[in-house]
């Protein structure tokens, strides 16, 4: 079985309800829910989310460890967390994919959002699909694995 980990970082446990003009309706269930059933037999989807930033740079060190591809939501962390891109490069030397994900399109955004720590070491970026962001980051997942 192959597994893809779906990381979401701070405040996208409140997709759905914060911010709906920006973020969309759908709540990180119902985009799990919409994953699941998107992904061929025998690919199986972990989505986590966490406001903690040690708790995700741990996750990313565990798929690390277990050669397993991210599509990642680094969400707030995207423009500033040195730990998270530090984590996450450790993706990028052992050639496990690493697919940054945002619902939004941060470069139509305000100008804080343009700048992200994660992207230089991404295997790619997508942006500003809504929910479909995710589901073109499992695709290009699956594409890389061949």
């Amino acid at each position: 079985m192959t597994t893809i980990l779906v990381l979401n970082g701070p405040n996208l446990g409140r997709l759905g309800t914060r911010e709906p003009e920006v973020y969309g309706s759908e709540s990180l269930a119902d985009i799990e829910a919409q994953l699941a059933a998107s992904v061929p037999e025998g690919v199986e989807i972990d989505l986590r989310q966490t406001d903690d930033e040690a708790e995700l740079v741990g996750w990313i060190h565990e798929a690390v460890d277990r050669r397993v591809p991210v599509v990642l939501n680094p969400a707030a962390f995207t423009h500033y967390s040195y730990a998270l891109r530090d984590a996450a490069a450790q993706l990028k030397q052992a050639g496990v994919p690493l697919i940054e994900v945002h619902l939004s399109n941060p470069h139509a955004r305000e100008t804080f959002r343009h700048t992200s720590v994660i992207s230089g070491i991404a295997t790619g970026v997508i942006a500003g699909f809504g929910s479909g962001s995710y589901r073109l980051a499992v695709d290009a997942v699956l594409r890389s694995l061949g």
